[in-house]
């Protein structure tokens, strides 16, 4: 059976938690699918992109603060 009833459309604030989420790969089904219906999938490619950035720079940071420090 499908769920007919509307679900607010989530928040920014929602969408990073569920994409940070992701990263980690913790998520039960039942949050999964409840997201799944309430989520805009354009925002959650876009936060997504955007986390793996701020990832991406802080690695580099910290390496290159670790070389710093090691010499």
């Amino acid at each position: 059976m499908s769920d007919t009833t509307l679900r607010p459309k989530a928040s920014l604030l929602r969408t990073v938690q569920v994409v940070l989420w992701s990263f980690v790969g913790l998520r039960q089904a039942e949050a999964s699918r409840t997201d799944a219906q309430s989520l805009n999938p354009v925002h959650v490619v876009l936060v997504g992109i955007a986390a793996c950035l701020v990832f991406v720079v802080a690695l580099i940071f910290f390496a290159q603060w670790a070389v710093k420090a090691a010499a």
